[in-house]
């Protein structure tokens, strides 16, 4: 048998229940071989938690129903073994949260659990392709210098729509997803992006291990929403490529995209608004800062003007810059001398 990279996927849920065992389902379905599931809970209220043991009980008991009769749904012999159903069924280290600790430090919790080569991180409202982790593996074994990696993620409410084709970064230092709900048939050509969406990611363990900082991959202070867009800045300044496979594809749910800024709880918009200030802080190199801030002052002004007019509650966001700030210094010390040692040796 060929010697396959080891892949863990990871999954977060929060009040997933309704899509949990559809991800799953996909998760296990693809052609390359996965170790491990990990999925973390973090204090769901909707039995999420309960759903994934369940989903995982009904498969073993599938396979061992096949095997008794000697042969898999697919007519494939089977031998009772627990190593067989291992080779069928990956293992799942299910991880109960008594608290929602967030995207970024649930993610974190994962990664810790695992030692696989590659991670996928994944959402629990994405299905994916059967091909989507093969594809992504491919690329990053042909190409040591890719970190991470994406395939066309479509929406989906409509699959003729992209979610994401990779992220994208303007001189404002405003992220965005590439092609968001534009024509699927506009996006065919593979190639580098900025980074990818953490909604269906590949990770490579170098990577994840270079680029960490005291220990975390994603930033736990970001709890969720532009961790990944960070991740993406802080490996491009460590020297890492990000590759976007047209011909890997996911059908992601993504309900807030719809719903308009309405749809999310201030809790929310105040953790998106400032984690881009606190990302802007520790990544952006001392050279180009004037050059950003010239960029960024039309919308500065025009954001900052809205947000006292309609959204004044926003402003608190600040608090948790504050409190936060000896801890953002730090971290921006680190990646700045990390980027500049990179910079001297290419």
């Amino acid at each position: 048998m060929m010697n396959h990279n080891t892949v863990s996927v990871h999954i977060v849920t929060y009040n997933s229940a309704e899509d949990i065992a559809e991800c799953l389902a996909a998760v296990l379905a693809q052609d390359y071989p996965i170790e491990q599931i990990v999925v973390v809970d973090n204090a769901s209220v909707d039995g999420s938690a309960q759903t994934v043991s369940g989903f995982y009980r009904g498969m073993e008991e599938e396979f061992r129903a096949a095997n008794q009769g000697g042969f898999s749904s697919t007519g494939a012999t089977l031998d009772n073994s627990e190593g067989v159903l291992r080779a069928y069924l990956p293992k799942l280290m299910l991880l109960e949260n008594n608290l929602n600790t967030g995207f970024a430090p649930a993610h974190n919790q994962a990664i810790a659990a695992t030692n696989t080569d590659y991670v996928l991180v994944l959402n629990p409202d994405l299905t994916l392709a059967p091909d989507y982790v093969s594809r992504l593996v491919k690329h990053m074994e042909d190409n040591p210098r890719i970190g991470s990696a994406t395939g066309k993620l479509l929406l989906k409410a409509d699959p003729s729509l992209v979610d994401s084709t990779g992220l994208r970064m303007n001189k404002a230092r405003r992220a965005f997803d590439r092609g968001a709900g534009e024509p699927s048939v506009n996006w065919m050509e593979s190639g580098a992006v900025f980074g990818v969406s953490g909604a269906a990611a590949m990770y490579s363990r170098r990577m994840i291990e270079d680029i960490s900082v005291g220990g975390e991959f994603f930033d736990g202070d970001f709890f969720a929403y532009k961790e990944d867009v960070d991740v993406a800045w802080r490996a491009e300044l460590f020297g890492w490529l990000a590759y976007f496979d047209a011909e890997a594809i996911g059908f992601h749910e993504r309900g807030w995209k719809t719903a308009g800024r309405g749809g999310k709880s201030m809790f929310i918009r105040r953790i998106s608004y400032i984690n881009r200030y606190k990302m802007i802080y520790k990544n952006e190199r001392a050279r180009t800062l004037l050059l950003t801030l010239i960029c960024s002052l039309p919308y500065e002004i025009a954001a900052h003007g809205y947000m006292l007019l309609k959204e004044p509650k926003l402003i608190s966001a600040w608090s948790s810059y504050r409190e936060q700030r000896a801890d953002l210094k730090r971290k921006r010390r680190y990646i700045q001398k990390m980027a500049a040692e990179r910079q001297r040796h290419k």
